[in-house]
């Protein structure tokens, strides 16, 4: 990216930290971004791609409102103010409300979502409605140039990597630290390693799956790949059920005014887009008022005095 684009933004290693939202609040990253580049936000007037590279950069729960983004960025707060319009038009920002998951109650919070890649209306849409998944990988970057053959030869000589380790080997592996009678040898772990990477595919985390294979240990542990193996069959958690969709509004990025994705392209609804809005039917005087009101403008007219002559 252009120098002149990060001219705006503070030195991370100078700055004070960037003020956070109140919990639940903030900066909101949408799922499956690109992975970062210089040319992000290139398609972008140099004020407006500073601002977008600067909230980029901050952590989840930021404050990016308007007033404290002027307190750390060089412009005042109506220039910041149509700067994030500019970013809700390209489609790098949306404001609304969203329902809080696992209330009973109508709770409702306001959400300031931003995407390092630019979205359409469309895609905004289908994320309203929560048909995008939070958890969905980014696109891969585009491909490299396939090494020669020579080339792979040499890194292949000078190089060697260390092998990768799933999660779940590396908690089998790291078993005896927390019950010294559950030590495992490599070829135990490697053994066991797909029992284990089930549980972390039911959505069972590390402190769930050492709680079940420790907890209540019998005295001695005569094999412990055997008991752990019977375990981690035993106490497998049954398949968790998706969790329902984030229920979510949009909200036009001027008035505020919240919409249907349909009602806000651009992030914004038709009076802001300078549209009149359409008659909701059935708004239509019916005929015996409209009769009605001729006759008392009939009736206003006759009982209006005649000019008289000077």
């Amino acid at each position: 990216m252009a120098d002149s684009h990060f001219s705006a933004a503070p030195s991370a290693a100078h700055a004070d930290p960037h003020p956070m939202a109140s919990p639940g609040y903030g900066k909101r990253s949408t799922p499956g971004q690109l992975p970062c580049s210089n040319d992000d936000f290139r398609h972008l007037p140099p004020r407006e791609a500073a601002v977008a590279a600067y909230v980029d950069r901050l952590p989840e729960g930021a404050d990016i409102s308007v007033k404290t983004l002027a307190k750390v960025l060089p412009y005042g707060q109506c220039a910041l103010r149509t700067a994030l319009q500019h970013l809700v038009r390209a489609g790098h920002l949306r404001r609304g409300r969203e329902h809080v998951r696992g209330s009973a109650s109508a709770r409702w919070v306001t959400r300031t979502w931003f995407s390092r890649t630019a979205r359409d209306d469309a895609w905004w849409a289908e994320f309203t409605r929560g048909c995008v998944d939070d958890a969905s990988p980014s696109p891969p970057p585009p491909s490299a140039p396939a090494p020669t053959a020579t080339a792979t030869a040499t890194a292949t000589a000078t190089v060697t990597q260390p092998p990768t380790r799933s999660r779940a080997f590396t908690l089998l592996a790291a078993l005896g630290r927390t019950a010294p009678a559950l030590s495992l040898s490599a070829r135990d772990c490697a053994d066991l390693e797909p029992l284990a990477a089930v549980w972390f595919e039911r959505g069972a985390t590390e402190q769930e799956v050492l709680r079940a294979l420790t907890a209540g240990l019998p005295t001695p542990v005569y094999s412990a790949a055997a008991l752990t193996r019977t375990r981690l069959i035993s106490k497998l958690p049954p398949e968790r059920a998706p969790a329902p969709p984030a229920l979510r509004v949009l909200e036009c990025a001027k008035c505020g005014a919240p919409g249907r994705p349909e009602a806000l392209p651009g992030g914004e609804c038709a009076p802001c887009r300078g549209e009149s809005a359409p008659r909701p039917p059935g708004t239509a005087l019916p005929t015996e008022k409209v009769r009605a009101h001729a006759a008392e403008a009939r009736t206003a007219a006759r009982r209006r005095p005649e000019r008289t002559s000077a």
